[in-house]
C-alpha cells in the first residue's frame, strides 16, 4: 500500500470528536465489472470443473458470493452488453443482434437516448476506465469515450485475434485491425488476454493514487474464437484429448491468471476491501447442436443445462456469475435466487450514490441488501429474454421457466428448475395455467419493446460485399 494510500484510508476512517458529531461516511467502494466472453457455466472450479484450474475466480468467489442462477439478458455477445451498459433490457431500444464493425455507420450501436450505467458512475464523480471488448458500434457517438469512459484501451468490434495485428488484411470484422487507446491506434505485444489484464492492473494502480473511487471494466474475449492460446498455457492441459477443449481450457486459464493479477493489484493499492469486483459471462458457451456441428463449438461446457449460445433455454442465458466485496458481503456464500446482469449495472449506481432519474428508466435491482439479509424477503419478478423479435422467448419466475416462440404451430414448454436444471421434463400439458400465466406475462413485457433496429453482423456484410462488387450508384450524369 502506498504512502497516499495510507493516509487516504486514515481520513476516511476519521471520527469527528465535536459536540454531536457523527462517524463520516463510508467511503464509496470502487467497482470492477470483468466479463469473459463464450465461456460456459460448468467450467469454473465452484461450478464443479475439474479439467480446468480457475484458482483466481474460485478466490474471487471464496471472497464473495456464487449467484448459481445468474442470468444475462441475452445469448449472444452485443445484445447481452447493450443490455448491461444501459442497465435496461435491450429490446427496450431494438438492440437484439450483434453489429457489424463499421466505424462509417452512425446507426449501428447503442442508441445515444441510452445513458450508461458508466455515465452515471461518471456523473457521480467515479473515474471510469474500460479495457477490452467494446462491440457497442464502431462510429463516433458510441465511442466508449462519448459514452461515459474517462479511458479506453481495447477494440470496438466483436473480437480479435489473439496474437498479431495485421493492417493490409480486409476489415470484415476487424479482427486483425489495430486496437485503439482513447482516440488514437494502438497496439499489444505477446497474447492479447494478457496485454488486456496488464492494462487494467496499470488503470488500478494509477487511479488508486486519486482521491475519486474508480469503476473499472475489463472485457475479455477469451474463451471466444479464434482459438489461439499460447504453447506455455497449452501445456498445462496436455490431458485434455480434444483440441477445442484443450484449447479453450488454455484460454480460459490465461484470462483467469488475470483476473489474479486484477485482485492482486487491488490488494497491493490497499483497495481489495472496499472494491466491488463481479466477475460473469456474457452468455454460455457455445455448443454442438444440430444446426451448427463441432465448427460452432469452442470447446465450452454448459452441464448440466440445457442448449448453449444463441438459445434462450437455460445454457445461452445461465452462466459462471460472481460478486465480491468483502467489506459489505458475506465470503463463500452461495445465492440462489435468481439474478440477472442488470442488476449490477442497478447495484452499481445506487452504492454509487448516482441519478437514476437521468435518462432512461433503469430495469434491475440493487442486489446489496438481498445478498446481506437486509431485506427480509426474495425478489418477486420475472426475468425475461426475446431473440429475433420473439422467434425465441423465455420467462423465468420463481422456479418455473416457460419458453416458447411467436411463430405459428411452435408450442410454449414449461421446465421446472427446481428439480429440472437441464430443461429435460416438459411441463406444459400439465400444468396449462402456469403456461397460460408465464405467457400473459411474456406479453405483458414485451409490449414495451420495439422490433430490432438493424440486421445481425452477417447479413449486414453481405449486403455491403454485394454493394461493391455490383458497383451500385447511380449513373453518371452526360454533359
Amino acid at each position: 500500500m502506498t504512502f497516499w494510500c495510507l493516509i487516504r484510508r486514515a481520513v476516511v476512517s476519521l471520527v469527528v470528536c465535536a459536540a454531536g458529531a457523527t462517524a463520516v461516511e463510508p467511503e464509496r467502494p470502487n467497482i470492477v465489472v470483468i466479463i469473459a466472453d463464450d465461456m460456459g457455466y460448468a467450467d469454473l472450479g465452484v461450478h464443479g470443473a475439474t479439467d480446468i484450474k480457475t484458482k483466481n475466480l474460485d478466490r474471487l468467489a471464496s471472497e464473495g458470493v456464487t449467484f448459481s442462477s445468474g442470468y444475462v439478458t441475452h445469448s449472444f455477445c452485443a445484445p447481452s452488453r447493450a443490455g448491461f451498459f444501459a442497465g435496461r433490457y435491450q429490446h427496450r431500444f431494438g438492440f437484439e443482434w450483434n453489429p457489424h464493425y463499421d466505424p462509417a455507420n452512425p446507426h449501428l450501436g447503442l442508441p445515444e437516448s441510452e445513458v450508461t450505467f458508466v455515465q452515471r458512475l461518471n456523473d457521480a464523480g467515479y473515474r471510469t476506465g474500460g479495457v477490452g471488448k467494446w462491440h457497442l458500434g464502431a462510429a463516433s457517438p458510441f465511442n466508449p469515450l462519448n459514452r461515459g469512459f474517462d479511458y479506453f484501451y481495447g477494440f470496438l468490434g466483436g473480437g480479435h485475434d489473439y496474437f498479431k495485428i495485421d493492417l493490409t488484411a480486409p476489415v470484415k470484422t476487424n479482427y486483425l485491425g489495430a486496437l485503439v487507446r482513447n482516440d488514437q491506434p494502438a497496439a499489444f505485444e505477446g497474447y492479447l488476454t494478457d496485454a488486456l489484464s496488464a492494462d487494467a492492473v496499470q488503470f488500478i494502480e494509477r487511479e488508486s493514487e486519486r482521491d475519486e473511487p474508480f469503476f473499472l471494466y475489463v472485457g475479455y474475449n477469451a474463451p471466444h474464437a479464434p482459438l489461439q492460446a499460447t504453447s506455455d498455457d497449452l501445456s498445462h492441459y496436455r490431458h485434455i484429448e480434444s483440441w477445442h477443449r484443450r484449447t479453450y481450457a488454455a484460454m480460459v486459464h490465461a484470462m483467469d491468471r488475470g483476473v489474479g493479477h486484477i485482485l492482486d493489484a487491488l490488494e497491493e493499492a490497499g483497495e481489495r476491501e472496499n472494491t466491488i469486483v463481479v466477475f460473469f459471462s456474457d452468455n454460455g458457451g457455445p455448443v454442438p447442436n444440430s444446426w451448427s456441428g463441432d465448427g460452432w463449438w469452442n470447446g465450452s461446457s454448459n452441464e448440466p443445462l440445457r442448449e448453449g449460445k444463441a438459445f434462450v433455454n437455460q445454457g445461452g442465458v445461465r452462466v459462471p456469475f460472481l460478486i465480491s466485496w468483502p467489506d459489505r458481503l458475506p465470503k463463500g456464500a452461495v445465492y440462489d435466487e435468481p439474478v440477472i446482469s442488470l442488476d449490477v449495472a442497478r447495484t452499481a449506481v445506487e452504492v454509487a450514490g448516482g441519478d437514476l432519474s437521468d435518462g432512461p428508466t433503469m430495469d434491475g435491482i440493487n442486489l446489496v441488501p438481498f445478498v446481506t439479509g437486509e431485506a427480509t424477503s426474495t425478489p418477486e419478478r420475472a426475468l425475461f429474454w426475446r431473440q429475433d423479435n420473439g422467434a425465441q422467448w423465455a420467462v423465468r419466475k420463481g422456479d418455473l421457466v416457460a419458453v416458447g416462440s411467436t411463430r405459428e404451430g411452435v408450442a410454449t414448454s414449461l421446465y421446472d428448475l427446481s428439480v429440472d436444471i437441464g430443461e429435460t421434463n416438459d411441463l406444459s400439458k400439465e400444468r396449462a395455467s402456469d403456461v397460460l400465466r408465464l405467457e400473459q406475462l411474456f406479453d405483458e413485457w414485451n409490449a414495451g419493446n420495439m422490433e430490432f433496429r438493424f440486421w445481425n453482423a452477417g447479413p449486414y456484410q453481405q449486403k455491403l460485399q454485394e454493394f461493391y462488387r455490383e458497383g451500385s450508384g447511380p449513373e453518371p450524369m452526360s454533359d
